[in-house]
């Protein structure tokens, strides 16, 4: 599974080098406009995935370099992240 979602990142990472590189040179007319739109709404995706993860961040040891992470990748970060552990409660 590491295999996957290290692929997925770095297809992630590709398609912001496109957009980035779109926006300093703009493609051919119909695909610019698709690659920006594109970006614009995977952009979006990310900043809600982010703000829906603030709360489980906060006990990491570098919640912001990891919110950076979701702004660049999305789920693809979030699933390589370690479930926190639970402490044991004592059962009644």
């Amino acid at each position: 599974m590491k295999v996957f979602w290290g692929l997925g990142k770095l297809l992630t990472l590709l398609f912001w080098l496109v957009v980035l590189v779109n926006l300093l040179s703009p493609f051919v007319y119909p695909l610019h406009q698709l690659i920006n739109a594109a970006g614009a709404g995977l952009a979006v995706l990310h900043l809600l995935e982010a703000v829906f993860c603030l709360r489980s961040l906060r006990g990491r040891p570098h919640p912001w370099r990891d919110r950076l992470n979701i702004l660049f990748f999305g789920v693809f970060h979030l699933q390589t992240l370690q479930a926190p552990t639970a402490s044991k409660a004592p059962h009644a």
